[in-house]
């Protein structure tokens, strides 16, 4: 089987081409085919208009709503949880990403080409404004978090059923599902396509949403601010060394006349320097302890295989034949 799951937030308008695009996709592929449809909390009316039309529409399908909007990373760990196939995909509601993407991430897995196949996006239909935000984004994302990720990052995804339990085994809050889906590794194929302009609504992924999203990934997958903070201690160091030289020298020869100045600045730089680089190793001691928390496996076993080496070689001659008439 063959599972598609499509996380939905105020897409209303968009419920009739969207399971018109789902019918299609089911008759493409060569599967038995399963939708999950999961409503994250939507304000609009989208789980009554799934719920009344969903029955029309002859698919293997099953509905969840959310009890609030918990994101779109937490709906498809929803729908994860509850697929049935042996391999299955994301795919957006808003049909930005063209549904015969997930066709071609079925083949893929069906032939065993990969255990993670992505959509590798080359062109985006957005205003230039949004192509510039997006591309500072994941261009963030690939220097701090996940630097083999595509450069236009990661909205639609396939992967098969082993890997999708090694995800849902990994059970940290504000992380980073595409995050995780690179960390674990696996075999990974791209699949290049253009995005298309968005027709209906607009885009709920907010500059908060994304910014919100930067902090999980950042701080579940990167020590960069703990290293930051350290940098920047062993450099206030270095500064604070000279400048109290400097201020004691200027002391010495009488350069400053204000009684104790150069006591106060010598203390202030010195303990100033002090505290930074004190955070600094008290914070790599508690971003080894964060680590722990996570309860992420060492390391993650993708196949295993035996093969006997110790037997001793039959001889040809020697082998016992099994016949009608019994062994000879």
């Amino acid at each position: 089987m063959f599972s598609l799951i499509i996380p939905v937030y105020k897409n209303e308008a968009n419920i009739p081409p969207l399971l018109e695009a789902v019918q299609k996709l089911r008759d493409q592929i060569d599967d038995d085919f399963e939708v999950i449809l999961v409503v994250d909390g939507s304000p609009d009316r989208s789980y009554l208009v799934l719920k009344e039309s969903l029955p029309a529409t002859g698919l293997n399908a099953q509905l969840v709503a959310l009890s609030r909007n918990f994101g779109s990373l937490a709906a498809i760990r929803a729908g994860l949880e509850r697929a049935k196939g042996d391999n299955m995909a994301v795919m957006a509601a808003d049909l930005q990403e063209p549904p015969e993407l997930v066709v071609g991430m079925q083949q893929a897995l069906a032939a065993d080409e990969c255990d993670v196949v992505y959509g590798e996006r080359q062109r985006r239909g957005d205003p230039w404004h949004t192509r510039m935000a997006s591309s500072a984004f994941w261009g963030a994302y690939r220097r701090f978090v996940a630097p083999d990720i595509p450069k236009g990052g990661v909205d639609t995804f396939g992967i098969t059923s082993a890997v999708r339990d090694q995800i849902l085994g990994l059970t940290e809050r504000n992380s980073s599902l595409v995050g995780l889906l690179f960390w674990i590794g696996f075999r990974r194929k791209g699949l290049p396509y253009d995005r298309a302009d968005r027709e209906i609504g607009t885009s709920s992924w907010t500059f908060t949403k994304k910014w919100k999203y930067m902090q999980d990934s950042i701080f579940s997958f990167s020590d960069l601010p703990i290293s930051l903070l350290l940098i920047l201690g062993f450099g206030g160091l270095a500064i604070s060394i000279f400048l109290g030289l400097v201020v004691f020298l200027s002391a010495v020869f009488g350069q400053i006349d204000v009684p104790g100045y150069a006591a106060t600045m010598l203390v202030i730089l010195f303990f100033s320097t002090l505290q930074l680089l004190s955070l600094g190793v008290l914070g790599i001691y508690l971003w080894r302890v964060f680590e722990n928390t996570k309860g992420r496996p060492l390391h993650i076993v993708m196949s295993s295989e035996k093969f006997p080496g110790n037997q001793p070689a039959i001889d040809p001659a020697q082998a016992t034949v099994v016949s009608k008439g019994g062994p000879r």
